[in-house]
């Protein structure tokens, strides 16, 4: 599964990508193209701030639910020498 959120640049409309665990309230980014600094903040009234925090948020409670469901490792049959 993919662990990375788009998010588009309220200066220059660009779209790029970055990690759901970094996105959150307090985060701060740098555009690619226009090197404009983006701050998350969960108060922010920027739309596309908004959307990328809740796709972060969400992407990153499938991520702990999918670690959750994860397959244990088989036991190894353990063989008994003593007699």
């Amino acid at each position: 599964m993919d662990d990375s959120v788009q998010i588009r640049c309220g200066r220059c409309n660009s779209s790029f990508r970055d990690r759901a665990r970094r996105i959150q309230s307090g985060y701060a980014r740098e555009c690619p193209s226009c090197n404009v600094l983006i701050f998350f903040e969960a108060e922010s009234h920027e739309d596309n701030i908004k959307r990328a925090l809740k796709a972060a948020h969400k992407l990153r409670r499938l991520l702990a639910q999918a670690e959750d469901v994860k397959p244990s490792p088989q036991e190894v049959p353990h063989y008994d020498r003593t007699s």
